[in-house]
């Protein structure tokens, strides 16, 4: 239970996030810098058989950059995720997901039509079974290998552009460090030059 609990709380940060999934790690996916994976449902892309969403072109902001980061082109994380995927899933409703086949934060149900409210309990006051409960299942999230989404061993650059991907498997409980250290690590400007007085993930307009 605590397992689907860490799942439904993976896919709250999908339309956020750098996360890659395992469907779009192909060198397809990567050259045509498309991720529109179909939704097991229908088997179309992004469920748009069923209404779930539909596969569209990403719409980046028009903010003019600020001061903080006196750099363009230089990390793949800026006008995310265009280095990597120009056209992604576009989900309607409560529906979201990389091929929208999940449901919003909040919702359940064959329609995502369906209320539904958790309350995060403080640890503290947690039952010694169920703190037992709890710690087992962050260890069978340490011990599980996350069947949705890879990460990647190298830059877009290092994958030659798409044609040769690097990626790698990574468990459930690894993926959020993995998201956090994505998103807030210093940009690499080539060679041994970082750039440490700004990240992508604090202090910004999304972080919550």
């Amino acid at each position: 239970m605590l397992l689907a609990a860490l799942y439904c709380l993976l896919w709250t940060f999908q339309t956020s996030a750098g996360h890659f999934p395992r469907a779009c790690a192909s060198s397809k996916n990567l050259i045509e810098k498309e991720c529109c994976p179909p939704w097991g449902g229908d088997g179309s892309p992004c469920g748009q058989l069923s209404g779930r969403g539909s596969c569209q072109d990403i719409i980046l902001s028009k903010a003019p950059l600020g001061p903080q980061f006196p750099f363009t082109g230089v990390d793949e994380r800026e006008s995310w995720p265009s280095v990597f995927y120009n056209r992604t899933c576009q989900c309607f409703g409560n529906f979201m997901g990389f091929n929208c086949g999940s449901c919003k934060f909040g919702f359940q149900g064959p329609n995502c039509t369906e209320r539904r409210l958790l309350v995060r309990r403080n640890i503290f006051d947690l039952s010694v079974p169920e703190k037992n409960k709890f710690l087992a299942y962050l260890t069978l999230a340490k011990h599980t290998t996350s069947p949705d989404f890879v990460i990647p061993t190298g830059t877009y650059g290092q994958m030659n552009n798409g044609s040769t991907p690097m990626f790698s498997d990574i468990n459930i409980y690894d993926l959020f460090v993995w998201m956090h250290y994505y998103v807030s690590r210093d940009t690499l400007l080539g060679g041994s030059e970082v750039w440490r007085d700004i990240d992508f993930a604090h202090e910004a307009p999304g972080f919550l």
